[in-house]
């Protein structure tokens, strides 16, 4: 006698890495607990995907709730499906990153969250809710290689920049500091950026070109 199928009870909601970079450090968007047993930690945005929701639509939904931005990068990442990574019950999370300029953001929270902001992602909280840890260093892993062989980079800069400011954006990202001259031989000699025709105002430094990506279709270059 053939046994009759066992009807799961299973749960998907997505999470998103909301990446972005100020004075030349990386920061991620985390949202602070009020339910219980996570009750005043910290976490990722996220939540359970609405009927008739696509996983794509509410990672953007996400994006847009929390920072107060649309259309901008956004990348599946990897699914967590460990048993005991939701105290109420087996939640499939599928990740997200999105990467955001460090201007125009509008933060918001919902009556879920006690509050919301960015953190710089070497001083945040060490100790996140769910398996968020795991995530959020899944998500930095992959960003930190992407910026490596694409043009991705235009997602976290304003529309018009500086090299230094580039410069200081791809530093913030890859933790680490990059030599000056050899950096603009390469990015220029790259055929991403082109120039404004406009320089910058209102700095301590002197004047300087601003610079545009050519284009924001993703294109593989060997940056580093």
């Amino acid at each position: 006698m053939t046994a009759p199928p066992v009807l799961q009870n299973v749960k998907v909601a997505v999470d998103n890495c909301i990446f972005t970079v100020v004075d030349g450090r990386l920061q991620v968007l985390l949202i602070r607990m009020r339910k219980k047993p996570f009750e005043g930690m910290w976490a990722l945005p996220g939540g359970l995907i609405d009927e008739g929701e696509s996983l794509r639509d509410a990672a953007a939904r996400i994006l847009k709730e929390q920072a107060g931005v649309s259309g901008l990068y956004l990348e599946q990442l990897y699914s967590f499906d460990g048993r005991k990574r939701d105290p109420e019950g087996r939640v499939v999370s599928v990740a997200y990153y999105s990467l955001v300029p460090p201007v125009g953001l509008a933060l918001g929270t919902t009556p879920k969250y006690e509050a919301v902001r960015f953190w710089d992602c070497d001083e945040r909280p060490r100790e996140l809710a769910y398996d968020h840890e795991a995530i959020l260093g899944y998500a930095q892993a992959r960003l930190q290689a992407k910026v490596q062989y694409t043009n991705v980079m235009w997602s976290l800069l304003p529309p018009r920049f500086t090299l230094r400011e580039l410069q200081t954006a791809y530093e913030g990202v890859l933790n680490r500091g990059l030599d000056k001259r050899n950096f603009r031989k390469k990015i220029l000699s790259l055929g991403l950026l082109r120039a404004s025709g406009k320089k910058s105002k209102g700095s301590r430094h002197r004047p300087a070109m601003l610079y545009q990506f050519a284009s924001q279709a993703p294109t593989a270059v060997e940056v580093f």
